[in-house]
């Protein structure tokens, strides 16, 4: 016993005297890449032809470090404060209202309602000439939105331009808090409906509040749906408390595991829930990340919620309540382009939600009910790109002072065709993908000297197209009319509006009915 005893402490001696080894060389290791990077800074700001901003310099250097690790390890300077409050708390200071480039200007795309930019009569589709006195010809959006951003009470002053009229405006900026629920009400009926964009601060509190209204408002609602799709994550906390709204107290949701075990979490529910019973299902999309992740795995490990909408890829390494990790992609092995590749088959595990049913980790969060998008056709897209609906709707809002209410509203036949007319005399061209491949043909034919042969059929071909193209407007008149409808209501009830003229057409909202409805 006693040899087996010091057999035993030789080695946890040597392992000990090893690990000893390890992070010395790895001290070591670290110091001396440190002085080479300072050793080619200061050659690179003694011998470098132009002056060197060291800040700037840094930063990029910082950044370049960060990206070698995943998508979500980010360096913020001080100077960065306004994006980071945005970020965390939804917050920031500014005049409210979201900007976007169109050529070399930069135009308004959306005021907030009821903040310093709406409050002076600044609408969608006024174009920014100056900031401060300073011109925006030329600038990208980030440089305009971070000139316009400052600290609550200062004041900036705006140049602007709407249908060739300059005018300025001088606005007192506030502390903005974007509201993470934007919008909530009912659908199909008895069924409630929830739209939480980030998680932010209060985000809980306010799907909780919102939940308690919609019970209030009808004490029969059959279900509840939250609509995750878009939201890119946030507080974990917040996470963890939305879940607590329909699962009981002291529910383990999602433990974080890393390299120092000390820092390791496990977030557990903390208050009762509001309503342990009621059918609920939660809407995913590819961009529903982290925090999003968190509620949609847990409620449907638990068999608390369905989770509805297009498959996710998570880049976080969460382990929610059946032991599973959230994560599908392994950045610590990279293809040849240096990108991160996702975790293959044969490492993916089975694991069973609370009432048994198989799950799977590697995947990311995998809807219960798989729901196909919905691809824009050529037309959308050539729509979207020449802002060809973003402008009928600025000229319709200018000469007409009221809009039907967006749980009404619907584009008529006149609207419509009072929209295709605004395109034909505007011009509207677009290709097809079919018109590229016939191309790509001629070339080819040329090359191979089959050019002359098959010209006329060619010739034919897009000659047909252009007939074809000619009743895009009418084949693609339902995707046509939601954008149009989209862009109208945010201009007359804003975002709220435009989220409650969507729903009735929103197939994964109308799935998500369909199986709340489902008791099995």
């Amino acid at each position: 016993m006693k040899k087996i005893v010091i057999i035993g402490l030789a080695w946890l001696m040597g392992l000990a005297s090893q690990l000893q080894a390890q992070n010395t060389d790895r001290g070591f290791e670290i110091a001396k890449n440190l002085e080479i990077f300072s050793s080619v800074y200061k050659q690179l700001n003694l011998n470098y032809v132009d002056d060197v901003d060291p800040g700037k310099t840094i930063k990029v250097a910082i950044d370049a470090m960060l990206s070698s690790l995943d998508p979500y390890t980010n360096f913020y300077p001080e100077s960065d404060i306004e994006d980071v409050k945005l970020q965390l708390l939804g917050e920031y200071g500014g005049v409210g209202s979201l900007i976007m480039q169109r050529g070399d200007s930069i135009i308004i795309s959306e005021p907030y309602k009821g903040l310093p930019a709406d409050e002076a009569g600044i609408k969608a589709g006024d174009l920014i000439l100056e900031v401060n006195g300073e011109s925006t010809k030329g600038k990208k959006t980030a440089d305009v939105s971070s000139a316009m951003r400052g600290q609550a009470g200062t004041q900036v002053t705006l140049k602007l331009e709407r249908a060739g009229k300059v005018f300025e405006k001088t606005l007192t900026r506030k502390e903005i808090k974007l509201p993470n629920v934007p919008y909530y009400g009912y659908v199909g009926g008895d069924y409630g409906y929830i739209k939480l964009d980030e998680f932010t601060a209060d985000a809980a509190k306010n799907v909780k509040e919102a939940f308690l209204k919609l019970k209030q408002d009808k004490p029969g609602m059959k279900g509840i749906i939250l609509d995750l799709r878009g939201n890119g994550g946030g507080l974990m906390n917040e996470a963890v408390d939305i879940v607590n709204i329909w699962v009981p107290q002291g529910t383990l949701v999602v433990e974080t595991k890393g390299k120092v075990a000390s820092k390791n979490t496990k977030s557990f529910t903390r208050m009762q829930p509001v309503d342990t019973k009621i059918p609920v299902a939660v809407i995913i999309d590819n961009t529903s990340a982290s925090a999003s992740e968190i509620v949609s795995g847990s409620l449907q490990d638990l068999d608390r919620g369905v989770v509805i909408g297009q498959m996710k890829v998570t880049v976080s390494k969460y382990y929610i309540p059946s032991g599973r990790c959230i994560q599908a992609i392994d950045y610590s092995h990279r293809d040849e382009q240096g990108r991160a590749v996702k975790v293959p088959d044969s490492l993916k595990t089975a694991y069973k939600t609370k009432g048994g049913r198989t799950v799977y980790d590697g995947f990311g969060i995998e809807p219960d009910v798989e729901v196909e998008p919905d691809y824009m056709s050529n037309l959308g897209m050539a729509l979207a790109q020449k802002m060809m609906v973003f402008d009928y709707a600025t000229d319709y809002y200018r000469n007409h002072k009221t809009l039907p209410p967006a749980s009404e509203f619907e584009i008529s036949d006149e609207l419509y065709a009072d929209f295709c007319a605004y395109l034909k005399r505007r011009g509207l061209t677009y290709s097809t993908v079919t018109e590229h491949v016939i191309k790509q043909l001629r070339e080819v034919a040329s090359q191979e000297k089959y050019g002359d042969a098959i010209e006329a059929q060619l010739k034919d071909m897009e000659a047909q197209l252009v007939k074809e193209k000619e009743d895009d407007l009418q084949k693609h008149r339902q995707e046509v009319c939601e954008m149009l409808k989209a862009e109208l209501l945010n201009r007359y009830y804003y975002d709220h509006g435009r989220i409650e003229g969507a729903l009735k057409a929103d197939k994964v909202v109308n799935r998500a009915i369909e199986e709340l409805r489902n008791r099995n």
